[in-house]
């Protein structure tokens, strides 16, 4: 299977990555031929290299950085050292920063015969996809943001000849979380890339990213996939049966990540039934207090238990590569407290972030909801995503009217908004569900 083949609905970019692909193919290919001609030459003495014009005739030079041209541009299929993949949630930013890693790292003998590089089967695409090749880092970040700790760490593994692969790899899957300091870090090493190193940043829209850095980036823009295409892949990748597929792909609208969740996750098929009940329960304002709390704590209650299961073994880890004394809450070495401070902080972030996004999740199932109410109200025909509660949304959708609906929509992105800005998460819902009331 080839590594485009989990990207979907995306025929454009796969197109554009291949083309780009394949020059990159071509370039390290003649860079390997002249390398080892001249090692040639050195070692048997038959003469001296060509000097002046013809020397650079015939090692091929870097590719030069990227103007951020847009991905129609004519030249989107040449090869760059610094790429933006944009895109809605679910859209395959990361799948595609993925596959587009594999394929520059692909080695398989039938390039020699006009095969396109991402072969998906060999040794350099196999270790690419799952994370294990020693020249692609895939960075992602279960904290609120991006330091300049971490980035500049990033910006001295860039300088770095490939150690076993073709390329230099480095996979920003949340550009978009990276501040304002660790954006100026990065800075200098988009624009001036070492020769064999390549940037794939990867962040929902260019206003994510700062200016100075997507304009140094070829930018790829991804589409949401068709719902069908999602159920498909459900079906053929994960083994999901065709009717849950396609209930869990029209669900989340084309997001494959969260369909892929909802299809083999029954708590999460139940925590979404009971999101989609909150409109029904905010006729009065005793009932918008109560949902309210009852959504913040299901979201505290998630990243509590994510915190059990990933919190305990990253301690008991440090511990014992500290030498702490053998046992439950056996003492640590002197020295070492600062160091479990630190791990203790980072775990009190994450856990954060985990609630906050099990939160935008819950909203963005509200907001699902209410864009079916409208659709009902204008007796559109786009299909309604949440068919299992046709009842509830032809009862909201006639007891309503459609400014009504959007003045709701524009509540929970108020919301959303608000917990981006660190709003306290019980204030930013209560107002959500008392303006849900008011319509």
């Amino acid at each position: 299977m080839a590594v485009w083949d989990d990207l979907v609905g995306q025929d454009r970019v796969t197109e554009t990555l291949t083309a780009a692909a394949r020059d990159a193919d071509a370039y390290v290919t003649a860079a390997e031929s002249a390398g080892a001609e001249e090692r040639a030459d050195h070692r048997f003495g038959t003469g001296s290299r060509p000097t002046g014009a013809a020397a650079d005739a015939e090692v091929p030079a870097p590719f030069p950085a990227s103007s951020g041209a847009p991905d129609d541009d004519r030249s989107a299929s040449r090869m760059t050292h610094a790429w933006l993949f944009t895109g809605p949630p679910g859209s395959g930013r990361s799948t595609a920063a993925r596959a587009f890693a594999a394929a520059l790292q692909c080695v398989s003998p039938d390039r020699a015969l006009g095969a396109a590089p991402g072969c998906g089967f060999c040794d350099g695409c196999h270790t690419a996809l799952i994370g294990t090749h020693a020249d692609v880092e895939i960075v992602r970040t279960d904290l609120l943001s991006i330091g300049v700790k971490e980035t500049r760490e990033l910006v001295r593994r860039a300088q770095l000849s490939p150690s076993a692969g073709r390329w230099q790899v480095i996979v920003l899957e949340d550009a978009d979380r990276l501040t304002e300091g660790s954006g100026n870090v990065l800075l200098k090493a988009v624009e001036e890339p070492a020769p064999r190193t390549v940037w794939l940043l990867c962040a929902p829209s260019v206003e994510d990213v700062l200016p100075t850095i997507r304009s140094r980036c070829r930018h790829l823009t991804l589409r949401t996939p068709p719902v069908d295409a999602v159920a498909d892949l459900l079906m053929r990748r994960d083994g999901i049966e065709p009717e849950l597929a396609h209930a869990a792909a029209r669900a989340t609208q084309g997001h494959i990540g969260r369909a892929r969740r909802l299809a083999t996750d029954e708590r999460a098929r139940s925590r979404r039934a009971a999101v989609l009940k909150l409109p029904l329960r905010v006729d009065d304002i005793g009932g918008c207090l109560k949902a309210a709390q009852e959504l913040v704590d299901a979201a505290a209650e998630d990243a509590k238990q994510v915190a059990e299961e990933v919190d305990t073994k990253e301690t008991e880890e440090l511990r014992a590569a500290l030498g702490a004394a053998a046992g439950p809450g056996g003492r640590l070495p002197r020295g070492t407290a600062g160091v479990m401070k630190d791990l203790e902080k980072r775990q009190k972030t994450r856990g954060t972030r985990t609630q906050r996004d099990t939160l935008d999740l819950a909203l963005t199932d509200l907001t699902g909801f209410y864009r079916d109410v409208l659709a009902l109200q204008f007796g559109s025909p786009v299909a309604i995503a949440n068919t299992e509660q046709r009842d509830a949304l032809e009862r909201i959708a006639r007891g309503s009217t459609p400014e009504r609906t959007l003045r709701r929509i524009e509540a929970i992105l108020a919301c959303r908004r608000a917990l981006d800005r660190n709003v306290a998460p019980l204030l930013a819902v209560e107002a959500m569900t008392l303006a849900l009331r008011a319509g």
